[in-house]
């Protein structure tokens, strides 16, 4: 009797243990953070340096070494600050430097391709390459380079080459490039092992090393794996009280996983104030979703539309524009003309994939699906394009085709809005 006692509560405490709701991320480390923060060294060194090479620039004859590192530290202040007119600015000194020294100096020209591609201006970068190549730069350099356009312009096959060419497994660039090769082609796993190396070959360069643990985290939250995600985003935060990207990736898992709507609303607020990216405002339409608050989603999506369609922001912002043209702001003619523009600037499965999605909700149907069995079927998805498909597949009545989509978004479901996952779960059921 003594030992059926003993075993009875034994299984008490751990079904109450294991039925308790078991949380991530620690309110009492980001309450710290938030009434701890103050304006960060990295910020104030890089307003000092912005001013200091301001101050040296010679304003009667052109002044390669001191508009170049001023160009660069305001290119480096939009990283911690979020400005988008910093990298406009930015732009105008690079575009007059290489016009004064036409084709004497590589170095403008190769600033400027970085700079297009961080504006999700494709194909300008590839023309940018092209005359730098004719100009003469570093193999490694070439390559390095030509696989980041080529990445990004859907040229996967090019790409793999250009990965090949500098291949070194101790190398930082090498691995960074391999891990998105590899989470491209559904590789997650070498993808992780991929971006891990890179943390561990940065050379001592911190900010590449953080570089490397904030994607590694986004690439855990991607395979499911929260607990690893939240640990690589507060490594980040503690050597880095400055890097926002992470922060918010600690209210994503609060929002995604531990379900409070309440702590992601308070560390998405307080990126807010701390940056001028639309990106926490995006996060903050997700906690709106997952309370179902219809009246402050569409708040909210309009004041990030008013905000992302300032051409300023160009391209940048295209497939959030997409989401929320087919959903929340229910106008889908619009989806289509952006998909369109998204279109040309790359020709991707993905890029055809938001645009089969914007046909389909613009009442397009069999344009969509032409487009789908041309260009995407078959082809590598993430999950929102995943979930997409079979919303097309099962408005054609294809209900076994819809069904593979729905399972194989449904594993990215971390990555996926709360919104399309109640939706998912749903269509699960069916």
């Amino acid at each position: 009797m003594k030992h059926l006692l003993v075993t009875l509560v034994s299984i008490i405490i751990f079904s109450s243990c294991k039925n308790e709701k078991i949380t991530i991320v620690d309110k009492t480390f980001v309450n710290s953070l938030i009434s701890h923060y103050t304006v960060p060294q990295a910020v104030t060194i890089n307003q000092k340096e912005i001013e200091f090479w301001k101050n040296r620039i010679t304003t009667n004859t052109p002044d390669y070494s001191n508009t170049t590192k001023y160009a660069a530290a305001l290119v480096a202040r939009f990283h911690l600050t979020g400005n988008i007119a910093d990298v406009k600015k930015s732009d105008s000194l690079l575009i007059k430097l290489a016009g004064d020294y036409r084709s004497k100096e590589v170095g403008p020209i190769f600033s400027m391709i970085s700079h297009s591609i961080l504006q999700h201006r494709f194909k300008e970068a590839d023309s940018l390459l092209n005359i730098a190549k004719t100009m003469g730069i570093k193999k490694y350099e070439s390559a390095a380079t030509s696989f980041d356009v080529d990445f990004e312009l859907g040229r996967i096959l090019e790409a793999n080459l250009q990965l090949k060419s500098i291949k070194v497994e101790n190398d930082f660039g090498y691995q960074f490039r391999k891990s998105k090769m590899m989470h491209y082609q559904g590789e997650l796993d070498s993808s992780i092992v991929a971006m891990k190396k890179a943390a561990e070959n940065a050379g001592g360069n911190q900010s590449l090393q953080l570089s490397a643990l904030s994607n590694l985290g986004d690439l855990y939250i991607h395979a499911g794996k929260l607990n690893e995600a939240y640990s690589c985003f507060v490594d980040c935060i503690r050597a880095n009280s400055s890097d926002l990207h992470s922060i918010m990736g600690i209210g994503w898992v609060a929002l995604v996983k531990d379900k409070n709507d309440s702590l992601a609303e308070k560390i998405f607020q307080f990126v807010a104030t701390k940056t001028a990216s639309p990106d926490p405002l995006f996060k903050l339409i997700a906690v709106a979703e997952h309370r179902s608050d219809s009246t402050l989603e569409w708040k909210l999506a309009k004041t990030f539309e008013e905000k992302v369609t300032n051409p300023l922001y160009g391209n940048m912002y295209h497939k959030y524009l997409i989401q929320l043209y087919t959903g929340i702001l229910h106008d889908p003619a619009k989806a289509v003309v952006i998909a369109k523009k998204e279109l040309d600037n790359r020709n991707t499965p993905q890029t055809n994939a938001w645009y089969v999605w914007s046909l389909l909700c613009n009442q397009q149907q069999e344009q969509a699906y032409q487009i789908y069995q041309k260009e995407v079927a078959g082809k590598p998805l993430e999950g929102l394009e995943l979930y997409w498909m079979g919303k097309l597949m099962k408005s054609m009545n294809k209900g076994y085709n819809a069904k593979q989509y729905f399972e194989e978004a449904n594993k990215n479901s971390f990555d996926l809005s709360p919104s399309v996952v109640k939706d998912l779960a749903i269509l699960l059921k069916e």
